[in-house]
C-alpha cells in the first residue's frame, strides 16, 4: 500500500534560512572570518542542485523501496514503537553508509561535496550532494524496508535525520552537558568529522547518535588546544560550483582508464587516495604517519 506523508524538509528550510542568516549576524560581530560569500554561494548553489536532483530521482527510489517492501520478513506496522525503532535504525544505516561514503572512493565521490568547505557554518550543510543515486547510497536504507518498516516511514525518519544534522554545522555552539555529549551528535563532534587535521581523519561518522561511534571504535573528541583545519586533504582551490561538483567523479574516470586492467577496479572501490603504485595519501597514511610522529615526541632519545 502507497502512503503519502509531507516531507519535513519542506517545513523546517524557512527555519533553515533564518538560522543562516542568524549565525551571519553572529558571525559578523563575533568572527567575521566564519563566512566568506563566494563559499556561502556555493553552498547555496549546491543545496539548490540537490533538491533538483533528489526531485529527479525520488519516483525511482520509492518504486524500488515498494518494490523492496512486497518482500519484507515480518509486518511492523505503524505503532508509536516502530516510529523509534525505524529511525534508531534508520540512524545505523546512516552511519554505516557515511563510514562507507569515506572509506570506498565510489561513495566518496559523491559525499566529498559535503566536505568541500574550508569553511565550517550552518550554510555547509547545504552541501549536498547532486549524484547520490547515482553512487547508489540509497541502498543503506533497502534494509529497512525488507525487515517490514513502511517505506513511507522510512523516508520519513531519513528526513528527521537530515534536519537533526543541520544546526550542528557550527562553531558558534562549543559544548554540551556531558551526558548529551555522550549520546548525541553534537556541533563539536561534527566539526571533527570535517576536520582535516590527521588526528581526526575517518572518525565521528554519527548522524545522529554518536554513541555509534563510541561503540564501534570510530569517535574522535575535539581537542580545544588544536585549531581545526576545514575542507579536504587536496583542497578545491576554486569555486567553481560545477568542478566542486564533479571533480571527483572526473578524477576516477581519469585514474580508471589510466591504470593498468588489473588495478581499474581499485580506483573504485578502494579508499579514497588509494593509488597502486603507494604514490599518493590516503586517510590511513596520513595519520600513520602523524601517529608516528606523535610517538616519537613523547619517547625520550636513547
Amino acid at each position: 500500500m502507497i502512503v503519502k506523508l509531507p516531507n519535513p524538509v519542506d517545513y523546517a528550510v524557512p527555519i533553515f534560512v533564518l538560522m543562516i542568516l542568524i549565525e551571519m549576524i553572529w558571525a559578523r560581530r563575533n568572527a567575521p572570518e566564519k563566512y566568506e560569500p563566494r563559499d556561502t554561494l556555493t553552498s547555496l548553489g549546491f543545496g539548490l542542485g540537490s533538491t533538483v536532483a533528489g526531485a529527479l530521482t525520488a519516483g525511482l527510489v520509492a518504486s524500488m523501496f515498494y518494490w523492496g517492501y512486497k518482500y519484507r520478513l515480518i509486518e511492523i506496522g505503524w505503532a508509536w514503537w516502530a516510529w523509534i525503532a525505524c529511525f534508531i535504525i534508520d540512524d545505523l544505516a546512516y552511519y554505516v553508509f557515511h563510514r562507507s561514503a569515506h572509506r570506498v572512493r565510489w561513495f566518496w565521490a559523491s559525499h566529498v561535496n559535503h566536505h568541500s568547505s574550508q569553511h565550517y557554518n550552518l550554510s555547509t550543510a547545504l552541501r549536498q550532494s547532486w549524484t547520490s543515486f547515482i553512487a547508489l547510497g540509497f541502498i543503506f536504507r533497502l534494509p529497512l524496508v525488507f525487515i517490514g518498516f513502511h517505506p513511507a516511514m522510512v523516508f520519513f525518519c531519513g528526513a528527521i535525520n537530515l534536519i537533526y544534522q543541520f544546526w550542528i554545522h557550527t562553531e558558534a555552539i562549543k559544548r554540551f552537558p556531558a551526558w548529551f555529549e555522550y549520546v548525541m551528535n553534537t556541533p563539536s563532534h561534527h566539526r571533527v568529522h570535517h576536520a582535516t587535521n590527521p588526528r581526526y581523519l575517518d572518525s565521528n561518522y554519527a548522524g545522529t547518535f554518536i554513541i555509534w561511534d563510541r561503540m564501534f571504535g570510530t569517535f574522535a573528541a575535539e581537542n580545544d588546544e588544536e585549531v581545526i583545519r576545514y575542507g579536504i586533504v587536496r583542497q578545491l582551490g576554486t569555486f567553481n560550483l560545477l568542478y566542486s561538483v564533479f571533480h571527483e567523479w572526473i578524477a576516477i574516470a581519469k585514474d580508471v582508464w589510466s591504470a593498468p586492467w588489473r588495478y581499474k577496479l581499485g580506483y573504485l572501490w578502494r579508499p579514497p587516495g588509494w593509488s597502486h603504485d603507494g604514490s599518493r595519501d590516503t586517510s590511513d597514511s596520513i595519520k600513520a604517519r602523524w601517529n608516528e610522529r606523535q610517538q616519537k615526541a613523547v619517547t625520550p632519545a636513547e
